[in-house]
């Protein structure tokens, strides 16, 4: 984290420039066997795609508020840290009538229909699979955002002290989200450049969101996001814990 860093967005922009090439979310999914790595510049390569999304194919603008009725996912990551890039409002599990634009998952479709928007579906299956058929009043994002460009720069400058996260009912603005994150980095055992968490906290309160993306990334660390870690035997956690290199847990 620099100084200069007031949203989200700025400090993957401070990772990228630091070390591109360093894993920055490793994700596994123990209900279907999937476990996907990727890089700083990954990660930020598909965080500009979603970013164009966003602005272009949306015409979203900032202050706009973007539902995202998504698990805790590696593509949820990308996509609160492409809304922060936009200055959209991520209201996570946010009520989708209230929804400029919804982002949904399996299970969560028929509720999102609600938002009178654009809607975007998300398979969430490994490798990021489209739809056979996207969802009926749903556009398939695996389809639509390999077209939109590898970089990304918004119309309007982004506003660190404007709204920029809802999650469990709480509003922060993008400076409060990296204050925040920064702050509860040593109470999660992050110590710095190379700290690497397990984290299998749900993303619908601050501390998974803080555990599992914003705190390991205000510290040049990263994260391995674990979905459905209950179906791990103690044996296989703790060599999940040594091959990943994981300096600290949060589940």
């Amino acid at each position: 984290m620099n100084a200069t860093d007031r949203t989200p967005a700025d400090l993957l922009r401070s990772a990228l420039a630091a070390d591109p090439a360093r894993p920055l979310v490793t994700f596994y999914d123990d209900a279907t066997g999937e476990r996907v790595e990727l890089s700083v510049a990954t990660f930020a390569n598909w965080v500009a795609k979603t970013a164009n999304l966003i602005q272009d194919g949306l015409s979203a603008e900032p202050g706009d508020r973007v539902a995202l009725l998504l698990p805790a996912h590696w593509q949820t990551a990308v996509w609160l840290l492409a809304c922060s890039s936009v200055g959209v409002l991520a209201d996570m599990d946010g009520d989708p009538a209230r929804a400029d634009f919804v982002v949904a998952g399996p299970g969560r479709f028929e509720e999102g229909l609600a938002c009178r928007g654009e809607r975007y579906a998300l398979s969430l299956a490994p490798l990021g699979r489209r739809f056979p058929s996207p969802p009926q009043g749903y556009a398939d994002y695996a389809v639509d955002v390999p077209g939109h460009g590898d970089r990304f720069a918004p119309y309007a400058p982004v506003d660190p002290e404007a709204p920029a996260l809802i999650v469990a009912g709480a509003e922060y603005t993008g400076a409060e989200v990296v204050e925040r994150a920064a702050a509860d980095a040593p109470g999660l055992d992050l110590t710095g450049p190379g700290s690497r968490i397990l984290s299998a906290l749900p993303y619908d309160t601050w501390e998974g969101l803080s555990a599992g993306l914003f705190a390991p990334l205000s510290i040049g660390g990263s994260v391995v996001l674990c979905r459905n870690l209950d179906r791990l035997d103690g044996e296989s956690l703790a060599q999940r814990i040594e091959s990943e290199r994981v300096t600290a847990t949060a589940r």
